[in-house]
């Protein structure tokens, strides 16, 4: 491992050589946008190389550690380019992005997906199920494949149904201020609940299943005789190196409880954080900037789970929280601020009332299980335990006496007789 960082390291130098020898080379256009580009990317470069080289190594090894240190260091330089964007004003932010994308800064209009809701119209003779056609456009694989890997990640139903039903009920609730979130019901609980998000969930523990009857047992590559071993050999080099089933088990205590509550939160902000940041930025749904930020949460999400379950199961071993994890809930948290900054008035849109009532109520049954299920059943059962203990401890003792005056009649009885005898 030493040697191989080592050799790491002299490729970095090298490279870092070589940039430098270019930059001296070309004449420097006079062009400060460009030269400020240029700057910024080989800066980036310069350190993804250093942190792929130094990082410390997450919990995955496969395909290779060197994959994950790298995702590391983009979570750093990620979260930094949050802070700057944070630290602008909203014309200056939004203008920022012009220097990513020129077709960029233009405010857009937001889709309304909601409208006619017909399933079947028959206002409509050529084409009646027009409706359902119309939703079908390119964020319906984008689903599937999303909750497929979300299950990877959790690796657990229950979980990834809650999140996946709770994000719907998000969506009925802010509609009023992404015109984006406005679905048809049939869109909201059919195709994306069942048919997308259910898939992919479903895909997902199957997937999970198979990994965790496969035996891992590994060969080296130049061990194995035949081509198609070979072969095989390469494609499972990106499966896990080894399995870890995850046991959530959240009602098991109150740790476990919050710690889960906690999980689903942060999920559920992300997904937010998605339409509520291309929405304060400008950015179209569409838009590769808009994919890659999946791409990214995909990669490093894999990891904090893992980081977060090992801190959970194990906390004698895993003292500390892993550093993805920690990244992760800081670009969450930092992207929840720029949309907080560039867009307030958006977010301080009040509720309808009854969404109100429907959030309150929903959080005052969270709170009442909560407080049966850690303190009010605990204390009751302590209580019953302590009864049943007594009672049996007098049930004990009851039987003790009765079996002592039986003995002391018994020995009492001989005693009696004697003068009789004595008498006869």
């Amino acid at each position: 491992m030493e040697n191989g960082r080592a050799h790491t390291l002299t490729v970095l130098f090298i490279l870092t050589c070589a940039l430098g020898y270019v930059t001296l080379l070309e004449e420097t256009p006079q062009d400060t946008a460009y030269n400020t580009k240029r700057g910024i990317v080989a800066s980036i470069l310069v350190f993804l190389c250093f942190g792929v080289t130094q990082a410390k190594d997450g919990p995955f090894s496969r395909p290779h550690p060197a994959y994950w240190r790298f995702w590391l260091c983009v979570s750093v330089v990620y979260e930094l380019f949050l802070i700057f964007i944070l630290f602008q004003t909203v014309q200056d932010g939004r203008k920022f992005m012009k220097y990513i994308d020129p077709h960029l800064g233009v405010p857009l209009p937001e889709r309304d997906y909601g409208g006619n809701c017909l399933i079947y119209d028959p206002g409509n003779e050529t084409d009646p199920f027009h409706n359902i056609w119309d939703k079908l456009d390119g964020f319906v694989p984008a689903h599937f494949f999303g909750w497929y890997l979300k299950t990877l990640m959790i690796r657990d139903w229950w979980m990834c149904m809650i999140i996946s039903v709770m994000f719907e009920f998000l969506e009925y609730s802010l509609e009023h201020q992404l015109p984006n979130f406005s679905e048809c019901w049939w869109d909201h609980w059919i195709m994306d609940v069942i048919l997308c998000n259910g898939l992919g969930i479903y895909c997902g523990m199957k997937t999970l299943s198979w990994l965790s009857l496969k035996t891992y047992k590994w060969q080296g590559l130049w061990n194995i005789p035949t081509y198609k071993g070979k072969m095989k050999r390469i494609v499972f080099q990106f499966t896990p190196y080894s399995w870890v089933k995850f046991e959530w088990k959240p009602a098991s205590s109150l740790r476990r409880w919050l710690a889960v509550c906690g999980i689903i939160f942060v999920f559920l902000l992300a997904e937010l954080n998605t339409f509520y940041l291309k929405f304060v930025l400008w950015m179209p749904p569409e838009h590769y900037l808009v994919l890659l930020r999946l791409v990214f949460f995909v990669n490093v999400g894999g990891v904090a789970m893992r980081e977060i379950y090992d801190f959970m199961d194990d906390p004698k071993f895993h003292k500390k929280l892993g550093q993805q994890a920690w990244l992760v809930a800081a670009i969450t948290a930092t992207e929840f601020l720029i949309v907080v900054k560039y867009d307030p008035y958006t977010l301080t849109l009040s509720l309808p009332f009854y969404i109100t009532q429907c959030w309150i109520l929903g959080i005052i049954l969270v709170l009442t299980w909560t407080a049966w299920r850690f303190f009010i059943r605990d204390i009751t059962l302590r209580y019953k335990e302590i009864r049943r203990q007594k009672q049996e401890h007098r049930h004990e003792k009851d039987k003790c006496l009765s079996n002592g005056d039986r003995h002391s009649a018994l020995l009492e009885e001989p005693n009696g007789n004697r003068p009789r005898e004595r008498k006869l």
